[in-house]
């Protein structure tokens, strides 16, 4: 699913988690020390980043689809710590919020900001690209499925208010969301796994699609640095969330600022690895990647952070307001569109990018 230009563990890859662990050594010893929290929070990207290439010399190694897969489980691990973090430091009121800005901010620029420019990129050097119908088809129902019942439905219930599930509520759409999450899975890896392998291109060579796959120990290697570059993301999270939510509102920025800054952070590796597919004329990997990202962050954030209200006693605000399920509806409609004949061109790329555009400014312009 990676690049052949994507090199096995440089450096860089084992250097930047250690880099994060030696300034959350220093937050534990010096909190005071001036400048720490914008090392940490270097850290912190450095470490994502890290932690998204590791998921990807193992996904190279597993092939595909499960390699999107493991990349997708990786990115959505680092939301929900993101967001665990962030709700257990901060303050409860304004946490209750937080998943559901974050998750529609995921939704937002994985459906029309990675997908847009994918389909631009890709348009644009190889005119019309080609995937497998039939997986996108079954993905799209489920990702839609999902968004609802997590994010539509609990404004039309009157058993709870403030677009909250009362907590049996909750309880049966994590477990509902879970299913839908473990199904998919199991069609996409093993009962339909050739809809979601990429479509071969005519007159170009497979060597060059692919780099060889990495070692045994590379790829033991990449799994131990993703775990410890996964728990520098988490403990620095939790050492900069209460300065940065100070910050945003010192500043006066919209309540779902916290949420698109989370997305954008967890999201900004693999925009890059589906940008990368894309270029190489592999649109499948790409969706893989989108879509399959846009099922696990709801699929698995959702029972997470229900799990985590439940026993905090804290009744989640899940429903989106007004205008943001205009937005989802929309973007849900036109996507829908894209994906349904199996070619795609530089059109639509430019239809959901608009669409991006339009849902980062009225977030900020409210």
């Amino acid at each position: 699913m990676t690049s052949a230009t994507i090199p096995q563990n440089p450096i860089w890859t084992w250097a930047v988690p250690a880099a994060s662990w030696v300034f959350l050594l220093l937050y534990v010893s010096m909190p005071d020390m001036p400048g720490l929290v914008p090392l940490l929070c270097m850290g912190l990207l450095g470490s994502v980043i890290a932690a998204v290439h590791h998921a990807e010399v193992i996904a190279h190694k597993v092939g595909e689809p499960f390699g999107t897969l493991v990349l997708a489980l990786s990115i959505t691990t680092i939301e929900v710590a993101l967001i665990v973090s962030m709700m257990l430091s901060g303050d409860p009121a304004d946490a209750l919020a937080l998943p559901r800005d974050t998750i529609f901010a995921a939704v937002m620029i994985i459906l029309n900001g990675i997908i847009g420019l994918c389909l631009v990129v890709g348009g644009r050097r190889h005119r019309v690209q080609k995937f497998h119908v039939e997986g996108m088809t079954d993905a799209l129902c489920t990702m839609t499925v999902i968004i609802v019942l997590a994010m539509v439905l609990p404004n039309y219930l009157g058993s709870s208010p403030d677009g909250t599930y009362t907590a049996f509520q909750l309880s049966f759409v994590a477990v509902a969301t879970l299913v839908l999450f473990v199904a998919f899975t199991f069609f996409q890896t093993m009962g339909h796994r050739d809809y979601f392998v990429p479509v071969p291109v005519p007159g170009q060579d497979p060597e060059e699609e692919h780099a060889a796959p990495p070692t045994a120990g590379t790829t033991w290697m990449s799994l131990g640095l993703l775990l410890v570059s996964l728990a520098a993301v988490v403990l620095s999270a939790k050492a900069i969330s209460p300065t940065l939510e100070a910050l945003l509102g010192r500043w006066g920025a919209p309540a779902a600022t916290l949420g698109i800054i989370i997305a954008a952070i967890v999201l900004l590796p693999e925009f890059g690895a589906a940008l990368r597919n894309a270029s190489a004329n592999r649109l499948q990997s790409s969706l893989n990647l989108a879509i399959g990202s846009a099922i696990a962050s709801i699929g698995l954030t959702i029972p997470a952070v229900a799990l985590l209200a439940s026993y905090m006693g804290w009744p989640l605000q899940l429903g989106l307001d007004g205008a943001s399920s205009v937005m989802l509806v929309l973007s849900l409609f036109v996507v829908a569109l894209t994906l349904r004949t199996g070619k795609t061109t530089v059109q639509p790329g430019i239809v959901h990018l608009v669409i991006f555009a339009v849902y980062l400014f009225f977030s900020f312009v409210p």
